[in-house]
């Protein structure tokens, strides 16, 4: 590149002078549950996306009914960036896909991870099962996130985590995916869980 056309481009994202730890955060759940628009809302630098578009291949096999105007689909992951705790601590977010067909690519994500964020939707809570049920064979802590669609039901939080089956101290709270603060309110809400009640956690290290 002419280096004289430096000046054009964008400055790069660097981060913050503060930051003395950082974590590798998983955004997991089912087809279509706004995995990528939460990476989009809160990522700080422009987030990573590897998305094709949807095809006929995938009548049958993908389920749009809660989602009939979803036109791509994630095929491999989404990556954002955010700090956090005053930019002392900076997490990294890799958001997977959600079809239940890239399992193989859901336990790679979450390897390493100190933990997971798990979007859900009222519409559909059987689709997250699945993704639960691995977080806890693979001993992942995590958290789980109502994601607000304007068009789905409301339940009482109670109810859900029945349903969910969920254990009495993971953490259950709402966000609405297009909305930044409520995103960051539910990755604060994940990062509490993980250092109070797993405090030995041995991924979040110390920046070199």
């Amino acid at each position: 590149m002419d280096s004289a056309n430096w000046s054009d481009q964008p400055a790069p994202h660097y981060l913050a002078p503060a930051v003395t730890r950082s974590a590798k955060i998983v955004v997991a759940g089912a087809f279509g549950v706004g995995k990528t628009t939460f990476v989009g809302s809160v990522s700080e630098v422009t987030p990573l996306r590897m998305e094709e578009p949807i095809t006929e291949a995938s009548v049958g096999v993908d389920d749009l009914r809660g989602t009939p105007h979803k036109t791509t689909t994630t095929v491999a992951m989404d990556f954002g960036r955010i700090h956090l705790l005053g930019d002392r601590l900076v997490l990294y977010l890799f958001g997977t896909p959600g079809q239940a067909r890239f399992r193989p690519l859901w336990e790679g994500l979450t390897e390493g991870a100190l933990g997971a964020l798990v979007l859900a939707d009222t519409r559909d809570l059987d689709g997250c099962h699945e993704v639960l049920g691995l977080l806890e064979e693979q001993h992942t802590p995590y958290a789980v996130v109502i994601n607000v669609f304007p068009d789905a039901p409301r339940y009482p939080l109670d109810e859900i985590r029945q349903a969910l089956a969920l254990d009495p101290d993971t953490p259950l709270t709402e966000c609405d995916a297009r909305d930044r603060r409520s995103c960051v309110y539910a990755l604060i809400t994940l990062i509490e869980f993980l250092t109070t009640r797993h405090p030995s956690a041995s991924l979040v290290e110390p920046r070199s």
